[in-house]
């Protein structure tokens, strides 16, 4: 396991392993996304009080949960920075930052649309909404930070520690709702609890989560092979892989 994760460090490697898996990773999220997307908004039954308008939720649940656990991965990595210097483990960060934030922008989005008919607005300054507006601020700042640094090590370290200290923000966006009164609801969805809602309406959820989760990964992990050859294009490795590209699209 350690040997494993050692050679994961390994740019050369990472890029060689992670090509083999972005097809299936591709393939696999388009084909869980399609079959919950279709299935919560063609087939899942409407709510009682809601109606149609809590199809959202096959869109919004998903963003808003990823959206947190990215930002958990990339405080990792920003661990792994502070504690061993791997830079592997920054590229990740770099590479994950912009999609965090984009995923993020998704979860505000389709909650305030959400929050229309159900609050009768589409922003209110409520804790869970403001918590996860913090967090789109700091994954923006974390981009910020990283363009304004041009030292590559000195940049490394920077953001790690912001990604660290920002951590405080995710048991607010979790607990919001319990150590508040908020208008936003608890959730109706956990892994261990029983779903406070029908299984024909939550099942669907499980393959838009599975499919978010890996289009989430295919695309940064897409990012970090890309940063990973930008950082090293200077070694064997790098001139080597991105020469086979160039004969490839030659040849094509």
């Amino acid at each position: 396991m350690w040997n494993w994760l050692h050679k994961l460090g390994s740019p050369p490697w990472f890029y060689r392993i992670t090509g083999r898996w972005l097809p299936w990773m591709g393939g696999l999220s388009a084909l869980l996304l399609g079959v919950g997307v279709v299935w919560g908004l063609a087939f899942a039954p409407q709510d009682y009080q809601q109606g149609h308008t809590v199809r959202i939720m096959y869109m919004h649940v998903p963003a808003a949960i990823l959206a947190q656990s990215a930002y958990l991965m990339l405080a990792s990595a920003g661990v792994v920075v502070l504690v061993w210097r791997v830079r592997l483990a920054d590229m990740f960060a770099e590479a994950c930052a912009p999609v965090g934030a984009s995923i993020t922008m998704i979860a505000l989005l389709t909650g305030s649309i959400w929050g229309k008919p159900t609050w009768g607005t589409y922003w209110e300054w409520d804790a869970r909404l403001t918590s996860v507006l913090i967090l789109l601020f700091l994954y923006i700042g974390l981009i910020a930070l990283r363009a304004a640094i041009r030292e590559t090590e000195a940049a490394a370290r920077a953001c790690a520690i912001l990604a660290v200290v920002g951590m405080v923000n995710i048991p607010v966006i979790k607990y919001s709702v319990e150590w508040w009164n908020t208008l936003h609801q608890p959730a109706s969805f956990t892994v261990t609890e029983k779903p406070a809602m029908p299984a024909e309406m939550w099942l669907p959820l499980l393959p838009c989560v599975f499919g978010l989760y890996l289009f989430f990964f295919f695309v940064v992990l897409h990012r970090t092979r890309t940063t990973a050859l930008r950082r090293e294009r200077r070694k064997q490795w790098a001139r080597q892989e991105i020469g086979n590209q160039l004969e490839s699209r030659d040849a094509v």
